[in-house]
Parts: structure tokens; C-alpha cells; sequence
């Protein structure tokens, strides 16, 4: 039987800075009161020009270099985003492809908000099990800046660019294999989070171009007592079915949405400071990529291991939420 391995992780992270002294300067708010709030002391910007293809294609390569495998040894790549490089086609996963140079492979994106990675690794995983695929490129990559409306001082500081990027492969082995992946949705919340503007509801006119419609809206408390409450019993539908505890995780990576939130849900949990992994002070919250780039940052400090196990936990627009339990299982 085929097992699906978490193999390699990699990230890229643009190497522009946007401090929260820089947004003091274009809108009404201070280092302390941003700090306060979510935890975020800076995040960082795309360069003009540079597209979510772009970020993704340079963590993908990363990660295929960290798996130990060729390039035309992939047989299928998935991005989530919900920053792609055009709106409707070709797909961003399409553009990864081709910036890689990957030989004729199938590929398409995931739209699952912040959420979308953990959608990947779930999709992956089915690939593998059925038998259908060996090695799966998995990419989370969002140019946030590009649907940020930066007057609207309740979201325009909170998000940031960013790529992240896995190899799931096929094993034998059991031991190696993805535990679990649950994932869920229910579009009843969908007016939390969302871009209103630029799809067949409200098409592009001149409205939607005036009121920003294009740019992300977001209901920030709402989203925030339904996002603690969601990570937290998810985890804990994940720990009970296994007969886990929170001991046995290693390393526990929430989406970084948001410092109070990651405290909240760890502290429901009983996870410690040791255990979880938080990057939303360095990078703001990248949707998609911010979990691989959260996990990227782990493993390149030195602390995630061959054999530990690992817990994604993610909530996001949609509303959609998910979780995986994995142990790292690289090669070498």
C-alpha cells in the first residue's frame, strides 16, 4: 500500500520590510497600538512587478532541492491562493510550472483562503493514496499587497507576501506516512472575510474600482471569537481520534493570523511556548503561504527533526478550516 510522506519544506521570503513605524506615516495608528492588537511588529511586500508565480516558483525550488528529487520526477503541483496571478486563467500553479521549468505535469490551484495549504496537503495526500501520483509539488504563495486597500486602517496593516512550498511523496514505509488531514467549510460565514468586487457577482466596473471592492474586507471581531473557538476543537477532534495528547506534539503550527488568537487557541489547547511555532511578528499573515513559511522558519532555526511529529491548524476565509498531523519524514 502507498503512504503519503511529508518530505521537504521550503520558503521564500521577499526581502522588503514594511515596519509598523512605516504605517505610522499613511494611516492613523502607532507601532503600539498594531503591536498590541495582533502581534505584528512588520511584515514583508513583493517587489513591483514580482507575482505570486514568482515567490512560489523560488519556494518551490527549495523544497524540490531539500526532497532530493529531479524536477521531472513531479508529477502534479498545486498552489493555494487567493492572490493569483490573473483572475480567472491560467492558473498560478500553471505559472509555477513553467517558471521551474517542470516537464509536461498537471497542475491547478486551490482557492481556500488562509486555509489553502492545508486544503494541498489533504488533496496530496488522496493523490498519493490512490496511487495516481509519487511526487506532489504543494505551494501556498499570496502578493497580499496587491488586494490590500491601504486607507482601510482594520486590515492594511495585518497581512503580507510571502511563498511556501512542500513535497509530498509516496512510501511504503507506515511509520513515515501523514496521520490525518481534516478539512471543512461552511459558507454561511462567508461575509467575514472576503473581496466583494471583480468576480461574476459585482464584475469589474467603475464601482468596484472607487469603492475598493477588489480589496479584502474583513469583519475583524467576528472573525476572531469564530476563528479561536474553530482551531481550538478542531485539534481537539484531531488529538481524540488519534488517542493523542497535546505531549505528543512536537511542533504545533497554527496559521499566524494574529498573536491573541495563536495564545488563545494555545492556551485551550495546553500547548506550550516550546511546542508552538510563531512567525505572524516577523511576516504578518500571509494566508496560504503563512503556515509552510511558519514551518520553514522552524526547520531552518534547527528544531524540527526527522520523526517529530507535526501539527497544522488553519481558519480562514470561506469559511474553511482544517487540520494535519504528520510526522517530518525527509529522506536524509
Amino acid at each position: 500500500m502507498a503512504y503519503a510522506a511529508f518530505r521537504s519544506i521550503g520558503a521564500y521570503i521577499p526581502p522588503k520590510i514594511m515596519t509598523n513605524a512605516d504605517f505610522e506615516k499613511i494611516i492613523d495608528t502607532s507601532d503600539e497600538w498594531i503591536t498590541k492588537r495582533t502581534g505584528i511588529k512588520e511584515r514583508r511586500l513583493s517587489e513591483a512587478g514580482e507575482a505570486s508565480s514568482d515567490l512560489g516558483a523560488k519556494a518551490a525550488q527549495i523544497a524540490i532541492d531539500r526532497a532530493g528529487i529531479s524536477k521531472d520526477e513531479i508529477d502534479l503541483v498545486i498552489c493555494a491562493t487567493v492572490t493569483p496571478d490573473f483572475l480567472c486563467m491560467p492558473s498560478t500553479a500553471c505559472m509555477i510550472a513553467s517558471k521551474l521549468e517542470l516537464p509536461n505535469v498537471m497542475a491547478y490551484d486551490i482557492s481556500a483562503a488562509c486555509t489553502g495549504f492545508v486544503y494541498a496537503v489533504s488533496v496530496a495526500k488522496a493523490f498519493v493514496e490512490s496511487g495516481m501520483k509519487k511526487n506532489v509539488l504543494i505551494v501556498g504563495a499570496e502578493t497580499y499587497s496587491s488586494i490590500l486597500d491601504y486607507t482601510d486602517r482594520t486590515t492594511c496593516f495585518i497581512f503580507g507576501d510571502g511563498a511556501g512550498a512542500a513535497i509530498i511523496s509516496a512510501t511504503e514505509d507506515k511509520s513515515e506516512a501523514i496521520i490525518d488531514v481534516n478539512c471543512s467549510s461552511d459558507g454561511n460565514y462567508h461575509d467575514l472575510i472576503k473581496t466583494p468586487g471583480g468576480g461574476s457577482l459585482h464584475p469589474c466596473s467603475q464601482e468596484v474600482l472607487d469603492q475598493k471592492m477588489a480589496c479584502i474586507k474583513m469583519k475583524g471581531n467576528e472573525t476572531f471569537k469564530l476563528a479561536v473557538k474553530t482551531l481550538t476543537s478542531d485539534v481537539k477532534v484531531m488529538l481524540e481520534k488519534h488517542n493523542l495528547t497535546n505531549a505528543d506534539i512536537n511542533h504545533f503550527i497554527p496559521h499566524q493570523a494574529n498573536y491573541r488568537i495563536i495564545k488563545a487557541v494555545g492556551e485551550a489547547l495546553d500547548m506550550n511556548d516550546e511546542q508552538t511555532v510563531v512567525t505572524v511578528d516577523k511576516y504578518g499573515n500571509t494566508s496560504a503561504a503563512s503556515i509552510p513559511m511558519a514551518m520553514n522558519y522552524a526547520y531552518e532555526q534547527g528544531k524540527i527533526k526527522k520523526g517529530d511529529n507535526v501539527l497544522f491548524d488553519a481558519f480562514g476565509g470561506g469559511l474553511t478550516w482544517g487540520s494535519a498531523l504528520f510526522p517530518f519524514s525527509p529522506k536524509n
